[in-house]
């Protein structure tokens, strides 16, 4: 039986006096996203994609579905970067406006509990960036579109190994933030078993509002290590490298799939040229979709667009075709949701534009994984690509 999260006694009501009956008329989908907040670029990048897909297809006149073309009607809560926004909005989207289905939140701190909300009222869900094992595991109904923490740490550790010739490493980690964290002691699990005990020279972590990480950079330096890994935001990120080089450190650092902003460069500037990241797809170099993803994206909005922006064209068109093969639209929203979640765990093989995937059992996509440098001109570059 359904077991029906209400954020108040009114949602309670609505959705259960509803009766599982809904107007289909128009294809609803909802994307709770941080338009404000920590991380306002991702929810900018995730409404821009979202929307270059919307106008293409109500353009030719809405999403076929049997025969018959329905318009998208794409409705955008902000999350504020909050998790408890995040649910809150989740469920609004859900009890109140009756979407089919949700695409978001992005970051593993807000996707993580909004899954639960998603789970618990049967309503599919696709996470385009969350990478935090926590957001899927045992949520029959919730999927993501970008890879795993534990996928990403040892492709992170080897690279890094190769690259840099490193076997002493530095983290300096967001002590609040599940995707930070989580990514963190992962990669400190992994390169422990590369390297020894001893071989994670300094673990350092800062606070959610902190803009001084003098303290903690002071004793990475002072520990002497051949790199330092930053799983950070883009912002963080963008924060922590020039102070590091403004206290003297020279060495290499090497960042995880939240640098991938196209906010990154504008606040970095050109500490952060050089240095390498992985990611989800890199733009400079592409080719075929992902090339005309790209030419349209920049034409539209004048810039190219991120792995945020690139995962959320892949997660719309995942839940779109899903929507689609359910063949009609029932005015049973129950059985509607549960068809396009019974479409989404059975795809075997979907070609985006972030690279050819299929889901696990989990909901999580088995694909690979991209390092990118960047360049001299602050473009990120394909360096190399790494698979499960």
């Amino acid at each position: 039986m359904k077991n029906i999260v209400c954020a108040s006694l009114l949602a309670c009501v609505t959705a259960l006096s509803a009766g599982g009956v809904w107007a289909a008329e128009t294809i609803k989908i909802g994307f709770p996203i941080p338009l404000t907040g920590e991380i306002p670029k991702v929810g900018e990048s995730s409404k821009l994609a979202a929307e270059l897909f919307r106008e293409e297809v109500n353009a030719r006149g809405g999403l076929d579905v049997g025969g018959k073309k329905y318009p998208l009607e794409f409705i955008y809560e902000n999350n504020e970067a909050k998790p408890d926004v995040a649910i809150n909005v989740t469920l609004k989207l859900i009890t109140r406006d009756n979407v089919l289905a949700i695409i978001g939140p992005q970051s593993s701190r807000q996707a993580v509990p909004a899954g639960g909300v998603a789970n618990d009222n049967e309503t599919p869900m696709i996470s385009p960036w969350s990478t935090n094992p926590e957001t899927t595991r045992d949520r029959p109904w919730v999927f993501r579109a970008a890879f795993l923490d534990n996928f990403q740490a040892p492709v992170v550790a080897n690279f890094a190994a190769k690259q840099f010739k490193a076997k002493k490493a530095a983290v300096l980690f967001e002590i609040s933030n599940d995707y930070s964290k989580g990514l963190a002691d992962y990669f400190k699990a992994v390169w422990e078993n590369k390297n020894g005990k001893a071989s994670v020279v300094a673990f350092e972590s800062h606070g959610p509002k902190d803009q001084d990480f003098s303290a903690q950079l002071t004793k990475m330096i002072a520990a002497k290590p051949d790199f330092i890994f930053l799983p950070e935001n883009y912002s963080f990120a963008a924060a922590i490298i020039p102070q590091a080089r403004d206290l003297g450190y020279k060495g290499y650092f090497m960042g995880s799939d939240a640098w991938g902003s196209a906010e990154l460069m504008k606040l970095c500037g050109d500490a952060c040229k050089g240095q390498f990241f992985s990611t989800h797809y890199a733009a400079a170099g592409a080719q075929g979709a992902t090339k005309a993803f790209i030419d349209k994206y920049q034409k539209k909005y004048g810039y190219v667009p991120d792995d945020v922006a690139a995962l959320t064209w892949d997660s719309v068109v995942l839940m779109t075709e899903a929507v689609q093969k359910v063949g009609k639209l029932d005015k049973n929203i129950d059985k509607m949701r549960r068809a396009i979640r019974d479409n989404l765990a059975a795809v075997k093989e979907f070609k985006g534009i972030t690279g050819n995937m299929r889901f696990d059992e989990q909901g999580d996509p088995v694909k690979c994984a991209v390092i990118v440098e960047i360049g001299q001109q602050g473009e990120f570059a394909f360096k190399e690509s790494v698979c499960p």
